[in-house]
């Protein structure tokens, strides 16, 4: 397999995208249920820039995150299985507007699942605390992707078809 220049590039960028992106918390009116930017900001760069793409960039950025002592283990670990259930969605449904808006609600239960799997917690409080992020990803993942979509350096890439 083998990796243009330019392929290497826009996966850098990305995963830099996505950690900085995950930097950023977005207060919600209940204590405790913040989220971070970079949940529709990943689905959208799943249906734009394709699987093999995506899970790199998003592995790369959770390592960064990780080193640079942003992020810790179970924060890494919800990223990773968020995007783990993100991949699988796309290669289902592809880059439908479904998969823009249902994909991140989806991810981020799963992925709490996983959390609470881990932890011994209640599930049901941890996905509590996602719904406003969840709610915020179903709206912003479609915008940010119409976003991503229209820049010109990416017009210029070979990006996998939209459907």
């Amino acid at each position: 397999m083998r990796f243009s220049v330019s392929d290497m590039c826009q996966t850098a960028l990305l995963a830099a995208f996505i950690a900085v992106s995950g930097s950023f918390k977005i207060p919600s009116l209940i204590p405790g249920s913040e989220f971070q930017l970079s949940a529709p900001i990943a689905v959208a760069a799943c249906g734009i820039f394709g699987i093999k793409k995506y899970l790199t960039a998003g592995i790369a950025a959770s390592a960064i995150c990780l080193i640079l002592g942003t992020q810790n283990v179970f924060n890494v670990l919800i990223a990773l299985s968020f995007r783990a259930v993100i991949a699988v969605m796309f290669a289902f449904m592809g880059s439908s507007k479904a998969f823009y808006i249902i994909a991140g609600p989806v991810a981020s239960a799963l992925s709490r699942l996983v959390l609470a799997l881990f932890v011994e917690k209640a599930v049901y409080a941890l996905i509590a605390a996602a719904v406003p992020g969840m709610i915020f990803t179903a709206f912003a993942a479609p915008l940010i992707a119409g976003i991503l979509t229209r820049l010109p350096v990416l017009k210029r890439s070979r990006m996998p078809k939209q459907t």
